[in-house]
């Protein structure tokens, strides 16, 4: 394959930005990629992206191929399972040919349909297009809902009178979360500043001019947001950073009073609250990191009228809550899988959802009804579809209401999912999660795609894909590594792979490669890495570990220039942050992140076949991290591997928001790794 030469960034003609931290010079020879609207950055990405596509062109008939594959798979036409609300049943349902869902209501007990909105229509115009906020007026009169149209994230928020279908006369800008009181006219709404905090609290009542601020948070390091308690019965002022957190209530009912707060914020104090009768529901850490449950009176919820309800305990983590009129709901992690438990509030009995699979994910669905006995949750695995169930919290009886179905005769007793244990460098066992088709599997190496993420104690949950299915008909291996810094196993497996300890993350995903190596399922000449923002970082800095045990590598969206970003408290994100990977201008800190920037570590050395993926518009990850990354790896780097940046000019940080669209950026993906894997016929 004869391919034009990459585009070479003209560093020599423009003055390097050099800066001194903690007695080290720093030099940025691209530092002149951050300028988005200069015309010579937008040409040299668009030659980046004409380079890319003449490297990708052999394999066009093969992304077509892999494209009709995923979309064949997919009932176009479909419709989600309705859920009351109120007078309404609420549901989504999409069309054969148009990108984005129609979310639609009925009266309860009839088969008239009323179209709340038509994404297809609202996206008329725009190149990308995503909803936020989407919330009915407790009298099901109005609705607020807001939009993006850049990828950008920076929402606009409007009305909607849904008797009439009147777009209301209210516009505002860069709003984040949004709730109504239950007068069914007062709004309270939280909008971002330049830097995308979520520090402003407004109250407004529809149909007056005067939109009230009225809370300001004024740390950097803490952003706010604002809810409902499932009783409807409070309103929820959130103010929290990365480890600790404080709340405000208001009763749902007296919009005009002021909110009051719960308990002063404290440095690593962490709590949470919903609310049932009497009482709040307090997820606390205060007496360990995977949090406890207490309740507080209504009337005087100090810390010190604290009733504990559940202990913390180390090997479980307890991720969140649902109180309902009779039950309460756990949502643990135990053993790194998410769990649901249920306790019977009058007796105090609790049992588990009994759950097929030990390999799976599990998550409640939509729970609008407070006075209800009937539980919703979706469960999922690597090799069931995402299926919808009603689930009786008093007999234990479960419905299935819907399996998203997977067309072309779809056979989950093909497929087999497995978890190994990878042992760190420090001994931790590290679990790995993988899939794949049953008679397709050899005693011999085959080819894999690894991926991973571990950062900010999300869990890497293992869902269904039913594209994913075009890499394992081909015999690919698809594994998942639940690195540290991740929540896999509560707030511990965060904490041992960040800040200080971010290195365990990038050295636990070595160790995962070569457990899989070393039980001869995959070899290192056919593994390709993946991971996204956080797993891009997490792609960069084992790329620069270890190059060569990889075949090849996606990074897509990656967070790769970590101190340059990390010095800038202008950029989206930054200040919030300092707690998840230090703060650069701390010597310790700055150590630590200098060991492992992938953009700050490039060497004169052969690296494997590279794809990187950004957005011009993203908002968490800004573009120029990924492009400098690419133009400084392409001017050192000394093997002739492909090396390729792809830049989609009208999104953001999650890609191509229509559905169609959406499905190509993933057949192009796949379409480099089974050419890197050699399985590209």
């Amino acid at each position: 394959m004869t391919t034009s030469v990459p585009p070479s960034p003209p560093v020599a003609a423009r003055e390097p930005h050099a800066s001194i931290v903690h007695g080290e010079q720093r030099i940025d020879e691209y530092r002149w990629l951050q300028d988005k609207d200069a015309p010579s950055v937008r040409a040299y990405l668009e030659a980046e992206n004409a380079y890319t596509r003449q490297a990708m062109a052999h394999t066009e008939a093969l992304q077509e191929t892999l494209y009709r594959e995923m979309l064949g798979r997919i009932q176009e036409t479909d419709m989600d399972v309705p859920y009351r609300e109120g007078a309404y049943e609420y549901y989504a349902r999409t069309e054969q040919g148009r990108n984005y869902p129609i979310l639609c209501r009925r009266p309860l007990g009839t088969s008239s349909e009323h179209v709340v909105l038509d994404m297809n229509a609202m996206a008329e115009g725009h190149e990308y297009f995503a909803l936020g906020a989407y919330e009915v007026s407790p009298d099901a009169n109005r609705l607020a809902f807001s939009t993006d149209v850049t990828g950008f994230r920076e929402y606009t928020l409007q009305g909607k009178d849904l008797r009439t279908q009147e777009i209301l006369p209210l516009r505002v800008e860069k709003v984040r979360s949004v709730v109504w009181a239950n007068d069914g006219c007062t709004l309270f709404y939280v909008i971002e500043d330049d830097a995308k905090r979520a520090c402003r609290l407004y109250r407004h009542r529809l149909g007056e001019d005067r939109h009230e601020a009225i809370y300001e948070e004024t740390d950097e390091r803490f952003s706010i947001g604002i809810d409902q308690s499932r009783s409807r019965a409070f309103l929820f002022l959130t103010a929290h950073s990365a480890t600790a957190s404080e709340v405000h209530f208001l009763r749902a009912d007296r919009p005009a009073e002021a909110f009051r707060c719960v308990l002063a914020r404290r440095p690593e104090h962490e709590y949470y609250l919903d609310h049932r009768d009497d009482l709040f529901y307090v997820l606390t850490n205060d007496r360990g990191r995977n949090f406890r449950l207490v309740t507080a009176p209504v009337s005087d919820p100090g810390e010190a009228n604290w009733r504990e309800l559940i202990p913390h305990r180390e090997d479980v983590m307890l991720e969140g809550i649902d109180p309902f009129a009779r039950h309460l709901v756990l949502h643990e992690r135990r053993g790194g899988f998410p769990r649901l438990r249920v306790i019977d509030i009058a007796s105090g009995a609790a049992h588990d959802i009994e759950l097929p699979e030990q390999v799976c994910a599990v998550h409640g669905g939509a729970n609008a009804e407070f006075d209800t006995d009937r539980f919703r949750f979706v469960y999922e695995s690597l090799v069931t579809p995402d299926s919808v169930f009603d689930y009786d919290m008093n007999t234990r009886a479960r419905v299935l209401l819907k399996q998203r179905p997977v067309l072309g005769g779809y056979d989950p007793a093909r497929y087999a999912s497995e978890l190994i244990q990878a042992t760190a460098p420090d001994g931790t066992r590290v679990p790995v999660s993988m899939v794949y088709r049953r008679d397709l599997r050899r005693a011999s190496a085959q080819p894999m795609l690894l991926t991973g993420y571990g950062a900010y104690g999300y869990a890497y949950d293992v869902h269904f894909s039913s594209a994913r299915l075009s890499l394992l008909d081909r015999g690919v291996i698809v594994a998942v590594a639940h690195v540290r810094g991740g929540g896999e196993l509560g707030k511990r497996w965060h904490d041992e792979g960040r800040m200080l300890n971010k290195r365990n993350t990038f050295t636990d995903f070595i160790a995962a490669a070569e457990a899989l190596i070393a039980g001869r399922y995959t070899a290192a000449d056919r593994l390709v890495i993946e991971g996204g923002s956080a797993g891009g970082l997490l792609m960069g800095a084992v790329t620069n570990l270890r190059p060569d045990l990889f075949k090849a590598v996606v990074a897509d969206v990656p967070f790769v220039d970590v101190i340059n970003t990390m010095l800038d408290p202008s950029l989206p994100l930054t200040t919030g942050e300092y707690e998840e990977w230090g703060h650069p201008m701390d010597p310790q800190h700055y150590a630590v992140m200098r060991a492992y920037s992938p953009y700050d570590n490039i060497e004169a050395k052969a690296y494997p076949a590279m794809l990187v993926q950004t957005s011009l518009n993203d908002s968490q990850v800004m573009y120029w991290e990924p492009a400098k990354y690419v133009a400084r790896l392409r001017a050192m780097k000394t093997d002739a591997n492909p090396l390729l940046l792809k830049t989609n000019m009208e999104a953001g940080h999650g890609g191509a928001s229509g559905r169609y669209d959406f499905l190509r950026e993933i057949a192009f993906g796949y379409a480099f790794i089974l050419w890197q894997l050699g399985l590209a016929q």
